[in-house]
């Protein structure tokens, strides 16, 4: 059985735009989880939130923020390059001097970080500053923020301050390396998947190269469209009528954002459901398949917390409750209230919410 910090490694990070997700990730996919044990490793620096795949924010181990940083740091340089637009005159390099100078210091807050920038570029637009020395450094976001039932502002230092480690450089070599590495870890948490999931996965774009270094070590598969598809050789391939129980996955959830063909998890009819404008909905999981969304809504003046379902369509009686019960682990998983509730709700769209 895999513990919190082994999860977070195996499935290469958890999207964490949020700071609850990785909590409820974790929640839907380790038997007994705590969240306080995702806490702790979080205080004691063994994970962190950084910038990452898809130039989002993950949270990953120590290792791996190191690692990964430079791995996509050209899907991160693309965002890089449309804020300089916006800095006429302004020299990336000298931002990121001066940044991890300040921020070697002590954590610093966005509003401070901000601040400290436009003293050598008073005109200079503010946020478009402090987004170039995110992109130009592996900035994380120190503690509290994110840890569970703690509230803390976004606070910024680099990776090899917040670690006490260097921060990696990678040769040609070795990057093809960390490359190759990943892709084989990618196929492990994910696969089967093809050359574009992997590239929708990270970010990163032209990986046939390293599929076709991998090759001789992997098994291959055609899906019914003829997409070429990629596993690890010991990889676990359960049959097609094996069980799969009800899970309640967090909002931008990467079991639903790695793969190109979404149609694997999301039936084509609720395609647009999940999502409004470019807000994402907590999703239910039936029978492997997307089939509803979800949302925690907790009351400490009343010391009760309901967990509401709008499935998209008709549940059997048996996935009724089947749902209902691993809605209630899942409350007693994420909420100490005295009064828990799990209730069904209709799903009327999107618009509006």
């Amino acid at each position: 059985m895999l513990d919190a910090k082994d999860a977070v490694r195996h499935l290469v990070g958890l999207q964490a735009q949020n700071t609850r997700p990785p909590y409820y990730s974790l929640a839907a996919r380790l038997e007994g989880f705590d969240p306080l044990e995702l806490s702790r490793l979080m205080a004691s620096r063994e994970v962190a939130r950084i910038v990452t795949m898809r130039s989002t924010i993950h949270t990953l181990t120590a290792d791996d923020c190191l690692a990964l940083r430079p791995l996509v740091q050209p899907v991160i340089d693309r965002e890089l390059r449309l804020f300089l637009k916006r800095l006429p005159g302004v020299d990336a390099a000298r931002v990121a001097e001066l940044a991890r100078v300040f921020v070697a210091e002590r954590p610093r807050p966005l509003k401070e970080l901000r601040e400290l920038l436009l003293k050598e570029w008073p005109d200079a637009d503010p946020q478009a500053l402090a987004t170039v020395a995110r992109c130009a450094l592996p900035l994380l976001q120190a503690t509290p923020r994110g840890l569970w039932g703690e509230s803390g502002q976004v606070a910024l230092t680099s990776s090899g301050a917040w670690f006490d480690r260097p921060e990696p450089v990678f040769s040609p070599e070795e990057a093809g390396e960390v490359l190759d590495a990943t892709v084989l870890r990618y196929l492990g948490a994910f696969g089967p998947a093809s050359v574009k999931d992997m590239q929708t996965w990270c970010g990163l774009t032209r990986l046939r190269t390293a599929f076709e270094r991998l090759r001789p070590r992997l098994l291959t598969f055609r899906d019914e469209h003829g997409t070429e598809l990629f596993d690890l050789s010991d990889a676990p391939r359960p049959e097609a009528d094996t069980p799969a129980p009800p899970r309640f996955l967090p909002e931008y959830d990467n079991l639903l954002l790695s793969h190109a063909d979404r149609t694997r998890l999301v039936p084509p009819e609720y395609k647009m459901r999940t999502w409004c404008g470019n807000y994402a909905y907590c999703t239910l999981l039936v029978d492997g398949l997307v089939a509803g969304i979800w949302r925690l809504e907790e009351s400490k003046k009343a010391d009760a917390a309901t967990l509401t379902i709008e499935p998209f369509g008709r549940l059997t009686r048996a996935q009724r409750a089947e749902v209902t019960e691993e809605g209630a682990r899942t409350l007693a998983t994420l909420t100490s209230a005295a009064a828990q509730d799990v209730r069904f709700g209709e799903f009327y769209g999107t618009q509006g919410r």
